[in-house]
């Protein structure tokens, strides 16, 4: 018997094609609260203090009084960082060991422990619970913890080797001392991320290097790192923002004075400290504002353009 078709029903109506179906009332709602309520807090909380210390590094106040009080010197907040303060190239010079610092030691020993702890080796969440715990501190607790071991007269160092080095007080070291509590603390954050980036990439290019007789080592340089490039380029805006918020650590030590200046601390001690120049403090806030930017607008537009292709 041949298959006979039914015949479709001329009540049955399709759907109409491109009406797009709205959001009843209550999610519609929810959806505008979502977005509109983490807006108005980035707004008020970030962007607002931001334009406020852009507007304020051109002009003089104490702090105290109304806003009529505020002097508009133009530029010249600006030109005295760089002319007469003595201490903003020392603070640009020492951001800048500590980036280089930081690019060189964790985030390559934080790189390093992501690879050995990827081959899934016995008790490898042990030692990434172990290695990663420093990243939930806070840098003020890490100072005080790495002061266990820094104290002049009951420092772990100086017991074990006889010395009587001032690690935190002698600017010769200081600086140093807080670049290994530093990297204790970065060396965790780094290997997270490169190991999530490990367990992303695909097995088949591991397959392929081993069958072409490639070694680990190589095949990580050339196949695996260059496979992981947003990663890198993560690590490389993490490391900078770093090495420019560092503020908390020389903040609890010595509040970024005797050879730790450094940009945010510079910032803090004419904003909060006994100077209480907003104005000079804003500009070097601006200033510090600038140079992250620079990195952060590298980094999204080499972002964007890798999703456009």
């Amino acid at each position: 018997m041949a298959h006979v078709e039914e015949a479709p029903q001329q009540g049955a109506s399709a759907p109409p094609q491109g009406k797009e179906k709205k959001l009843p009332a209550r999610d519609r709602f929810t959806v505008i609260t979502m977005v509109t309520v983490p807006l108005a807090l980035v707004v008020l909380l970030v962007w607002v203090p931001a334009l406020l210390s852009v507007v304020l590094s051109f002009g003089r106040w104490n702090g105290f009084g109304d806003l009529d009080t505020i002097e508009w010197v133009g530029l010249q907040n600006y030109e005295d960082i760089v002319t007469i303060y003595p201490a903003f190239w020392p603070a640009i010079q020492h951001n800048l060991i500590w980036l280089g610092f930081l690019v060189v030691f964790p985030t390559l020993l934080g790189m390093l422990l992501a690879v050995v702890l990827d081959r899934e080796m016995k008790g490898s969440r042990v030692y990434q619970t172990a290695f990663y715990m420093p990243v939930v501190l806070s840098l003020a607790l890490i100072g005080f913890i790495w002061q266990l071991f820094y104290s002049r007269d009951q420092g772990l160092i100086n017991q074990v080797f006889g010395s009587e080095v001032d690690w935190y007080g002698d600017p010769d070291v200081n600086l140093w001392a807080v670049l290994v509590a530093t990297a204790w603390r970065h060396t965790g954050y780094v290997m997270l991320i490169y190991l999530a980036g490990l367990k992303g990439v695909d097995a088949s290019l591991r397959e392929a290097a081993a069958v072409d007789g490639a070694n680990e080592v190589k095949t990580f340089f050339h196949v695996i790192f260059p496979v992981m490039r947003p990663i890198n380029l993560v690590v490389v805006v993490i490391v900078v923002i770093e090495s420019l918020r560092a503020f908390d650590l020389v903040w609890v030590i010595n509040k970024g004075r005797n050879g730790l200046e450094v940009i945010g601390a510079l910032v803090a001690q004419n904003v909060v400290g006994e100077a209480t120049r907003y104005g000079f403090g804003s500009a070097l806030a601006v200033v510090m504002m600038l140079i992250s930017s620079v990195f952060i607008t590298l980094y999204l537009r080499t972002v964007f353009r890798e999703e456009r292709s």
